[in-house]
């Protein structure tokens, strides 16, 4: 599909196999995964979303996009809370080659979460409030580093993804029972469209 000349893919929905498989480790970088970049990117970018896996669209490597928002208070001053942030945030969008977590942050955080390959579905998941990732820069540095805010989550969503989570896979009990009918439905509803959403904006499914 394309949209304003670039090409999107389909996102692969909650009860696909393939996002419960486990992604494999990138070994070159070539035209090829460049290519895939620039897709896996816009796809994110048109389904309005802060982070796209590769497993999302199919395929099964170690690829992610991000595009995480710079925090602001109340007067638009950017709330910059580690080092992650302050490194990566003004590049985005950006995608990541073989992103991994080194280490977790002792704190907990319990926040909302979606993803568009669950769409219109939320749910409080609990995770880390830091996180210390490596990962290559697609054209750039390899970096290690400690995040936090909303990037440290979108990091282990993401992540989670390429290791055949999803974040409903994550709920409490209690949290997972509240959304268990919606999800039933979800389910039906794209098994006859063979589990790919289109762009929500352009057709009527």
């Amino acid at each position: 599909m394309r949209i304003g000349g670039k090409k999107i893919e389909k996102v692969r929905v909650y009860g696909d196999p393939f996002l419960g498989k486990k992604a494999e480790s990138v070994k070159n970088i070539d035209d090829k995964l460049l290519k895939f970049s620039e897709v896996l990117t816009n796809t994110m970018r048109e389904f309005d979303g802060v982070g796209l896996a590769a497993t999302q669209v199919g395929a099964g490597i170690r690829v992610i996009s991000l595009g995480v928002p710079i925090p602001r208070d109340e007067n638009e001053v950017q709330i910059i809370s580690s080092p992650g942030e302050a490194l990566l945030l003004n590049r985005m969008p950006l995608v990541l080659v073989n992103p991994e977590i080194v280490s977790y942050g002792p704190d907990i955080c319990v926040k909302e979460e979606g993803c568009l390959s669950v769409p219109d579905i939320y749910a409080p998941v609990a995770r880390p409030s830091k996180v210390v990732v490596s990962a290559q820069i697609l054209g750039g540095e390899s970096f290690t580093v400690e995040c936090g805010g909303l990037l440290a989550r979108a990091f282990q969503h993401e992540i989670d993804h390429l290791d055949g989570i999803l974040f409903v896979d994550r709920l409490s009990k209690e949290a997972y029972e509240r959304i268990e009918p919606a999800l039933g439905k979800l389910k039906r509803r794209y098994a006859r469209l063979k589990f790919l959403r289109k762009l929500i904006r352009k057709d009527n499914e």
